[in-house]
């Protein structure tokens, strides 16, 4: 196979269909977090039979951040005003075989405990890596097969009805909603330390989170200092919907919950 058509993969067609020269206001903010305790709790879990990583963690704290702190990165824009989402679901990227990037979308997360989000990300994760990924990702494939500038019509044509109209197109399976609420993308795993996720053009979200790489690092611990192990965190958050205070509170939560994450094992009271 020739270097151009490796290059050229569905993703990639779309991409550069998708993607334009950054001209809208966005956030970025990234924070370190020690981890250490985590990953023994993680280990432990492991040991015990239950399939946990640390982007299951954080994918229930994120969720569960927006649930009882930030409802207003619960938000999305529809024809000029700011709308909540009814519910709490997440695309989590993952890599697919043959090294291109792909995503499972996750539903009502925040109503998951830490055995039912293992459990369900799992299954996701197989069926995506088996061929079958949801229709929202799928339409990179559709579009990928017509030529330019044939492709960027199409493209701008199904942003305008659902990004900026607020409709849905269900026949090609995408909607103004069809990304969720967040997306969470592991970059860590990919050897990048940190990353500054793009806010996806189709995707109708208030934020994307990165987790990045871990490291060893001389970390003050009670007034002394240790060698801890050492996360980053990073997040681009939609300027339109929200703030960087907002980013402020979800990092203090996940810290929280890093400290704790027991608490994940229980489901969150009920209103």
């Amino acid at each position: 196979m020739a270097l151009t058509e490796k290059l050229n993969t569905p993703w990639r067609k779309s991409a550069s269909t998708i993607y334009k020269k950054p001209s809208d206001s966005k956030i970025f903010g990234s924070v370190e977090i020690d981890i250490t305790d985590l990953e023994v709790y993680v280990a432990k879990k492991r040991k015990e039979g239950l399939k946990v990583t640390l982007t299951h963690v954080f994918l229930l704290a994120v969720a569960r951040a927006i649930k009882e702190e930030i409802p207003e990165l619960n938000t999305y824009i529809k024809r000029g005003n700011v709308y909540s989402f009814s519910q709490i679901d997440t695309t989590v990227s993952v890599l697919l075989p043959g090294g291109e990037m792909g995503s499972v979308k996750m539903l009502k997360v925040d109503e998951l405990n830490l055995f039912e989000a293992v459990e369900q990300l799992s299954a996701e994760i197989a069926k995506t890596k088996k061929g079958n990924e949801n229709a929202t990702m799928k339409m990179k494939d559709k579009l990928s097969i017509f030529p330019w500038p044939l492709r960027g019509i199409i493209y701008k044509s199904i942003k305008k009805i659902t990004m900026d109209w607020g409709f849905s197109i269900p026949f090609v399976g995408v909607s103004a909603n069809s990304f969720g609420t967040f997306i969470l993308s592991n970059i860590g795993t990919l050897g990048l330390d940190n990353g500054f996720p793009a806010l996806l053009p189709t995707a109708n979200i208030s934020f994307v989170m990165m987790l990045g790489g871990i490291s060893k690092k001389p970390w003050v611990l009670n007034d002394k200092i240790e060698i801890r192990r050492i996360m980053t965190l990073g997040a681009a958050l939609d300027h339109r919907v929200v703030d960087a205070s907002h980013a402020g509170k979800l990092f203090k939560y996940l810290k929280k919950v890093v400290r704790n994450p027991e608490m994940l094992e229980k489901h969150l009271a009920s209103d």
